[in-house]
């Protein structure tokens, strides 16, 4: 009998020594992203233009606007920007947006519309300003389901931006691809962005409210 269980016990050893490198593998993978919303206060964030976030419950609320809230701590580039949100209608409208590209720290909110890109939160049926486009530069390739908690990823590689909402595919951007003229003076100015910059988060106006509980970064290797 001890015999038998001296012999298994290096399988036992082997079989430990498995498991725990792939708990040390998840681990590691899940420490990739980088939480930048603490799910506390607004540590770590700035704010320009009219209204404000709050948080709630955990939770980012948009209130009033137009204005944008921003993270002053670092610069992105090659890396995956992940956001969790819920745009409710229930209150008549549910319009924000993740800005990207945004080439210095903003002291009003309409240099970042014009100089970086917004990643739209719009469930509209004008395929230019749909959820997940770059706002009136990019035509949706696919109209994403969503639920009430949906998932955004924007891939920025250097001058290709991806982005996915729940898993599907939504825009695929290179910088110097052709794009429509600028129709309305409230779309943003055309030209080429930076290969990383800032991002922030919109609050649209007052009659839009939208949710943020995760803002996230990884960065590609």
């Amino acid at each position: 009998m001890f015999n038998a269980f001296h012999r298994g016990a290096p399988w036992i050893a082997v079989f430990a020594a498995t498991c725990a490198m792939t708990a040390s593998a998840d681990t590691g993978s899940k420490s990739e992203w980088q939480p930048l919303f603490n799910g506390r206060n607004l540590d770590g964030w700035k704010h320009v233009g009219p209204g404000e976030f709050v948080v709630e419950n955990g939770v980012l609320k948009s209130v009033g606007g137009m204005g944008l809230l921003y993270f002053p701590g670092e610069k992105f580039s090659n890396a995956v920007i992940r956001v969790v949100y819920k745009a409710p209608d229930d209150n008549g409208g549910g319009n924000s947006g993740v800005f990207i590209r945004i080439p210095e720290q903003p002291t009003e909110p309409w240099m970042p519309v014009n100089k970086g890109y917004e990643v739209q939160i719009d469930d509209s049926e004008d395929d230019w300003h749909r959820t997940g486009v770059l706002y009136s530069f990019t035509k949706t390739l696919a109209q994403p389901k969503t639920g009430e908690w949906n998932t955004m990823e924007i891939a920025i590689e250097d001058e290709r931006t991806v982005v996915t909402v729940n898993g599907t595919k939504v825009t695929d951007f290179k910088e110097g691809s052709p794009v429509p003229e600028k129709k309305q003076k409230y779309e943003p100015d055309r030209g080429k962005r930076a290969p990383g910059g800032y991002i922030g988060l919109q609050n649209h106006s007052g009659k839009d409210t939208v949710y943020f509980k995760e803002v996230s970064v990884k960065k590609l290797k």
